[in-house]
């Protein structure tokens, strides 16, 4: 991880245990990971909107709002934040749930210090692709909507490989006018090739 990706990536970490965040908190600081340390789910959520980056260590049963609920809670925000769960031999199959729900792991009670670090690093680098997608995402939306409605509809035909003289002929206008616009789209979209395209398309 590069150090601006470390400024701007955080762990944080959710458990009532105060043991459990106190080593917690130990092993971050020992490999110098920017990271925040909550005794419940309701404290997590109150800064929840300032934790936009990074990843969440989470106990699956805490005492109120446990590890489940706050997960359902964060999708329901919208919440991209890779999430792992440290769970019990018990509690396997409320993992399982977890992870079908877009947890990124879980880890079982005991656990090593090398292992818990190895998950955590891949939800920082999940994390970081997360965001660069959504990042890319918004801005082929914004560049779409410098489309006028007419360069829209050959955007949608060209991405389906159509070649102009049949688009020209499905919007009833002339070949040379089709190529304009496939020209203006190209441009506005920033797209290099058809691929290039055909690549947003799918994107959106």
């Amino acid at each position: 991880m590069t150090e601006n990706s470390a400024q701007s990536q955080a762990v944080y970490i959710v458990d009532d245990d105060p043991m459990i965040r106190y080593a917690m908190q130990a092993l971050m600081e020992s490999v110098n990971l920017r990271h925040e340390i909550f005794a419940s789910a309701d404290q997590f959520l109150e800064k929840e909107p300032q934790c936009r980056a990074g990843c969440l260590v989470l106990d699956i049963r805490m005492p109120g709002l446990g590890g489940l609920e706050l997960q359902d809670e964060l999708i329901a925000r919208g919440s991209t934040l890779p999430v792992i769960f440290i769970t019990g031999h018990g509690d396997v199959p409320m993992a399982v749930e977890a992870m079908q729900k877009g947890a990124v792991d879980f880890i079982l009670k005991p656990f090593r210090d090398q292992e818990l670090l190895d998950r955590i690093r891949f939800a920082l680098q999940t994390d970081k692709q997360r965001r660069a997608e959504f990042e890319q995402h918004a801005n082929i939306e914004q560049r779409l909507e410098k489309l006028t409605k007419r360069e829209r509809q050959v955007f949608d035909l060209v991405v389906t490989g159509k070649p102009n003289k049949v688009i020209a002929f499905e919007l009833g206008v002339s070949q040379r006018t089709v190529e304009i616009h496939r020209a203006r789209v190209m441009e506005k979209m920033q797209a290099r090739s058809l691929a290039d395209l055909v690549r947003m398309h799918i994107d959106l």
